[in-house]
């Protein structure tokens, strides 16, 4: 197993991981003025800098073609040390040769656990006055139980989450968003109750698309210009445009929601997306 050179101490967070998406625009003109063994070693580097980096400890990789031309190509990177997020990013900037690719757009953030979840306290109250069923009974224990383990794997799904293949889901949409804070949409000027409700009105709607599309929203407050990053898996581009527009009728999104730049991919393995590039 490959790891990164142990010069610095690893910066590892409390819980969850890093992720990095990176986008580059490729330079043509520079790529086609190397000499073309210089750019066959190059594309030969480039795979096996992917491969390298899926052999880190608690590390993975998407490589993406960029449709739209914002860029040409791009990554994301989940990885729970921060200095191996740093090291495999200037790695991935080099992987095709000094300047022939250029940074176009980043985004680093962490995966986080929801502060709007339902707790066991929560849960278990909903039981005894909307079920009415008795603390301790059987029903109560089994539907508790079951309550437990969903908590257990949605709440590991959200922080180790495991990204999905190329192969199901070939769309890859990503955009950076905030909440509001203007005099009249103030996001955090509404109690925790409130938010934590109309949360769970966005988070149906989400729900309607399982299945049809993979969400991982990790926080980048403090890391990035905006508060969450969000990307979105599909094995189509009707369903990001059918989950983006349903979402922005919720009030979540419409009064509160601040968008950043939408990026749209294709999920393919480094050969082939050196072939998209015509390299």
């Amino acid at each position: 197993m490959t790891e990164i050179p142990h010069a610095f101490p690893a910066i590892l967070p409390f819980e969850g991981r890093h992720v990095l998406h990176l986008f580059y625009r490729l330079e043509q003109e520079v790529w086609h003025d190397l000499d073309p063994k210089e750019r066959q070693q190059h594309l030969i580097s480039l795979a096996g800098l992917v491969h390298e980096i899926r052999g880190l400890p608690d590390t993975q990789i998407l490589p993406l073609s960029i449709v739209t031309p914002k860029a040409d190509l791009g990554f994301m990177l989940i990885t729970s040390d921060l200095q191996v997020a740093d090291h495999c990013s200037k790695r991935l900037g080099a992987g095709l040769g000094a300047g022939v690719l250029t940074p176009v757009f980043s985004w680093l953030s962490m995966t986080e656990r929801s502060e709007y979840t339902t707790t066991e306290d929560e849960y278990a109250l909903s039981l005894v006055d909307g079920e009415r069923l008795e603390r301790g009974s059987f029903p109560f224990r089994e539907k508790m139980n079951a309550f437990r383990d969903r908590m257990e794997k949605y709440l590991k799904d959200r922080l180790e989450p495991n990204l999905p293949s190329h192969a199901e889901w070939p769309v890859f949409c990503f955009y950076p968003m905030s909440k509001r804070r203007n005099p009249e949409q103030n996001w955090y000027a509404q109690d925790f109750e409130t938010r934590k409700e109309l949360m769970a009105g966005h988070a149906r709607i989400g729900r309607t698309f399982t299945g049809r599309v993979r969400q991982l929203i990790t926080g980048s407050t403090g890391l990035d210009d905006m508060e969450w990053g969000v990307s979105l898996f599909a094995k189509t581009s009707s369903e990001i445009k059918s989950i983006v527009y349903e979402m922005r009728f919720d009030e979540v999104s419409s009064r509160y929601a601040e968008f950043g730049e939408f990026f749209i991919g294709i999920q393919m393995e480094v050969s082939d997306l050196c072939k998209r590039l015509g390299l």
